[in-house]
């Protein structure tokens, strides 16, 4: 059954020509019933190529490309060639959306190729924008990768901190400590931090004794801030637990529970700040209406400008 539907559908893209103006609107719902369509065809003696929807991205090198892993079609838009993964699913309209990856657009499964063409055109502006924003993005991301060795540099409060592998001192069970130089010169990083590693140490090693002193750093002034912003709100928090999720900055429960991304601590403390009193406010309103961010500006007036820049900024890639 599945083939008969596919052989159909190719049938239907090869036998449903463009029309010779543009239409006038992104119309995505078949204007022939399917039926009545495959009659018609029935009667045509060419028969068709065996993937006529593929259309097939052919590669190449052109540097304004911007090419999904997965594409499946692709188009000219402007000056830019842009290979797009192309799905058909149970949906009523053309959907767009732009990730890491590249483009993916979205269709009924009966909209004819011209039309999902058309509105991909349509839509290019948009799409060229959101991709140059993407790649920029992850060209950003990926120089903020941290090299797990000596003299790497990471950042811890929104500051660059030099890391120094410094096996003459164990600092007690710490195993590492934060100096400041007031002295730095221009271009290197006020703020060192000291690890009791041998220098033959592995990037792994240097990683996980990095992550648990960071961890550390966390918890303390996670459980400062929320201190610090718990009266204001005239709320009380019960507990706090540190969260390594892929998606959520931090979260609360009615119980008084708090979770906090421990990555947090390489931003500012303003942004910081923004997330423990965002999470700290669900223990008034337990959702995100107007009341919710009302009571948001109370404590932070700019939370959206915060807000804004935890999510442009991003967390260095840590691996």
């Amino acid at each position: 059954m599945a083939l008969l539907q596919r052989l159909l559908q190719y049938t239907l893209d090869l036998f449903d020509p463009e029309p010779t103006s543009a239409p006038s609107s992104r119309s995505i719902k078949p204007k022939i019933n399917a039926s009545k369509r495959h009659k018609k065809i029935a009667l045509k003696t060419v028969a068709p190529p065996a993937i006529p929807e593929a259309d097939l991205w052919r590669g190449g090198s052109d540097e304004s490309a911007f090419r999904h892993p997965r594409a499946s079609r692709e188009l000219r838009l402007g000056e830019a060639l842009v290979a797009f993964e192309f799905k058909r699913g149970k949906r009523r309209t053309i959907g767009f959306s732009v990730g890491v990856d590249g483009l993916v657009v979205s269709a009924p499964k009966w909209s004819p190729l011209y039309e999902v063409d058309a509105a991909v055109r349509e839509k290019s502006d948009w799409i060229l924008k959101k991709l140059q924003e993407s790649r920029q993005r992850q060209t950003r991301l990926e120089s903020t990768r941290i090299e797990w060795k000596n003299g790497a540099t990471l950042p811890f409060l929104g500051e660059p901190v030099l890391l120094v592998l410094d096996p003459s001192h164990a600092f007690a069970a710490v195993g590492a400590e934060l100096k400041s130089e007031a002295s730095a010169l221009p271009g290197v990083p006020r703020l060192t931090l000291h690890m009791g590693l041998s220098q033959h140490a592995t990037p792994e090693q240097i990683r996980d004794a990095v992550q648990a002193w960071l961890m550390r750093q966390s918890k303390r002034i996670f459980t400062e801030r929320l201190n610090h912003f718990a009266p204001q709100l005239g709320v009380q928090w019960q507990r706090l637990s540190l969260s390594n999720a892929g998606t959520r900055w931090g979260s609360a429960k009615s119980d008084g529970s708090i979770r906090l991304h421990w990555r947090l601590i390489h931003f500012k403390l303003s942004v910081i700040d923004y997330v423990v009193a965002h999470e700290l406010s669900h223990l008034r309103v337990m959702d995100h209406s107007p009341r919710f961010w009302d009571t948001v500006r109370t404590v932070v007036p700019d939370y959206a400008q915060l807000r804004t820049q935890l999510k442009d900024d991003g967390l260095p890639r840590w691996r």
